[in-house]
């Protein structure tokens, strides 16, 4: 071949799963160098984007007849926040169970590990307040239908569904799909909105838990007095964090780590 037609193979093959793996790596390490302040707003900005992926979902959900597979369809509402957050590079919790957990395991120092774990509780917490304070504008009186605030106050309950352990397996599915989503958007290419869609679509048709997009649902119910705080957070925040944590961590970024890790230390 010549060299402009080995160029164009190469410019349409799939990237190696090293060279994915160091552009989400660069990505985390772009992250951990970022003063808290602006992850904290980027995280809060996150958060009330993914208000959005409630608000939609329940505005499909009323317009739709009550039927087996309106499920299927107002669950693509869901997918709105999630575009929303990923193409407008906003910082959300459950990406950053890959992105920054690459660094610490190729560095694995503390170093790195005190930086991530100040990178998780800034957004997370950042990410739950903007949660939290799109919940408190949707129980604005006269804002929305009254069918819409009847589908609202339906979708706000899911998250508290099911039992502790139930809720961990449906959140670590959750955390593992979000974090397997990261790692295959460097190879989409021009197939990141398609991507994004496909993925979330499936969390949301499974009814998996999020702890982001969940936290406006349970806020929600909280603030409309079919939960309490407890209800918050032992039926829903803890398991799914958990979940959430195992699913991204464990499941795709320890694993997609050992995959390349002989490479590393190999070029190194």
């Amino acid at each position: 071949m010549s060299e402009d037609e080995r160029t164009q193979a190469a410019d349409h093959s799939t990237p190696h799963a090293l060279v994915i793996h160091e552009v989400v790596r660069e990505d985390g390490e772009a992250a951990l160098r970022r003063p808290a302040s602006a992850l904290a707003w980027s995280g809060l900005a996150a958060g009330l984007s993914m208000g959005f992926s409630f608000l939609v979902q329940s505005v499909l959900s009323a317009a739709l007849p009550d039927t087996g597979w309106r499920h299927l369809v107002a669950g693509l509402g869901y997918c709105v926040g999630f575009v929303i957050v990923i193409l407008g590079r906003q910082q959300l919790f459950t990406e950053s169970t890959l992105t920054v957990v690459l660094p610490v395991l190729t560095h694995r120092n503390g170093r790195t590990l005190i930086p991530a774990l100040r990178l998780w509780a800034v957004v997370l917490g950042a990410n739950v307040v903007g949660t939290i304070a799109f919940a408190a504008l949707l129980r604005v009186p006269g804002v929305f239908q009254p069918d819409v605030v009847q589908a609202l106050a339906e979708h706000a309950m899911e998250p508290m569904s099911g039992d502790f352990w139930s809720t961990v397996l449906r959140a670590l599915f959750a955390g593992w799909l979000i974090a397997l989503m990261v790692w295959i958007l460097p190879s989409a290419r021009s197939a990141r909105l398609l991507t994004i869609l496909l993925i979330s679509y499936v969390v949301a048709i499974s009814h998996l838990s999020h702890i982001i997009a969940g936290s406006a649902e349970a806020a929600y119910a909280v603030m409309s007095d079919r939960a309490s705080v407890h209800d918050f957070l032992v039926r829903f925040f803890l398991p799914t964090l958990l979940g959430n944590i195992v699913g991204g961590v464990s499941l795709v970024a320890m694993v997609n780590h050992a995959a390349v890790a002989a490479e590393i230390e190999h070029r190194d």
